[in-house]
């Protein structure tokens, strides 16, 4: 049962890191990188302080829409760095 869950909750990061760029869009996919995945919490690299700040403001709707792509609660915060 163990291996199981943990070959779902691999599966889920590796898809949340797939369809990041579909999610965010172009323009943000090109100023962010994705450094990890670990515990619902998804570590996100920034070009910049300007884009950093106005990624904070739009966390809460790129959560919302990468959760529903996800089709579940998988990523429960987004840390911009």
């Amino acid at each position: 049962m163990c291996h199981t869950l943990g070959f779902v909750e691999a599966y889920q990061q590796y898809k949340t890191l797939q369809i990041w760029n579909t999610v965010v869009g172009e323009t943000i996919a090109s100023t962010t990188i994705i450094e990890r995945f670990t515990n619902g919490q998804l570590f996100i690299k920034v070009k910049n302080s300007t884009w950093r700040m106005e990624l904070n403001f739009r966390k809460h709707d790129i959560l919302l829409k990468l959760n529903a792509a996800l089709e579940g609660v998988i990523v429960e915060e987004i840390i911009f760095k």
